[in-house]
């Protein structure tokens, strides 16, 4: 068994800025300091984080349903007698710094997080918007009676992202993600520890309060030998005032970022996708 502790969650935030309330942020750019707001309505792309952080003192409460597979029909009832749910909790201890909890049925996954702001786009200044993203999880679904060896580190993996995305016009924005995943156990031998991925992602308005977006990840360093494949996702925002409803379409029915990235077992070209939602509520 393949392990090796890192610690990556020491990123410091440069800077920290204001975020505005969501219904002030409909498809609006700030007058304030001319930076852009609102390139992403949702915490999340679809499986992604987005640049968006939550505001200073507020909580957000996330729960995430991704169903079985659609594949297989009547069987399962088009998936959803096979749901993973995941909950997740979000404070914002300053306008650009949030830390997170969350706990997941998919391998019974305890995450930990910090989210940064670094910098903003701004209209005549830094063309686009940066922000950190750190996650601890835990894998408490491990068992030593099929591992004998286990030990309390191989359930960790740990998590190092940077959100970069732009506001291209009301309608548009864009997002990339460079992302660094750890995994102290991995469920193939040929596969390194360490993995590096690229994210992809975008949002287009489709109304006052619709958008279509989408994501991809591209992972750099899957083992030849590996059945995972790369997450492709398809969703929709519905803005409902003081939440954003989120139902997508998802080849990955884990939703921490390891798990999407490192074991989505889906196939588009075989039917094999995912249908979930994520409902989001501010405190």
């Amino acid at each position: 068994m393949k392990y090796k502790l890192y610690l990556l969650l020491c990123l410091i935030p440069v800077s920290l800025f204001s975020q505005n309330d969501l219904l002030d942020e409909i498809d609006t750019d700030s007058t304030w300091s001319n930076y852009a707001d609102a390139a992403f309505k949702g915490l999340k792309v679809v499986n992604f984080e987005s640049t968006k952080l939550v505001a200073k003192k507020e909580f957000t409460f996330i729960v995430s349903h991704r169903f079985g597979s659609l594949k297989n029909g009547l069987d399962n009832f088009f998936g959803l007698d096979e749901a993973v749910t995941r909950l997740n909790f979000v404070y914002g201890i300053t306008d650009g710094l949030n830390i997170g909890f969350s706990r997941s049925s998919f391998q019974k996954i305890y995450e930990f997080s910090l989210k940064y702001s670094l910098l903003r786009q701004k209209e005549g200044g830094f063309p686009f918007t940066v922000v950190g993203f750190n996650e601890l999880l835990v894998n408490t679904a491990l068992d030593e009676v099929d591992l004998p060896l286990l030990e309390f580190k191989h359930r960790l993996s740990y998590v190092t992202q940077l959100l970069i995305s732009r506001k291209f016009s009301t309608n548009l924005s864009l997002e990339i993600a460079p992302t660094f995943f750890h995994d102290n156990f991995v469920f193939i031998d040929q596969q390194d520890n360490s993995q590096f991925a690229l994210g992809l992602g975008g949002r287009y308005k489709l109304g006052k309060r619709w958008s279509l977006n989408m994501d991809y990840g591209w992972h750099m360093n899957r083992a030849d030998n590996s059945p995972f494949k790369n997450p492709f996702s398809i969703g929709f925002d519905l803005e409902t005032g003081g939440h954003v409803f989120q139902m997508h379409f998802s080849n990955a029915q884990g939703m921490n970022t390891n798990t999407f990235l490192g074991q989505g077992s889906g196939d588009w070209g075989d039917g094999d996708i995912y249908f979930g939602f994520n409902l989001s509520r501010r405190f």
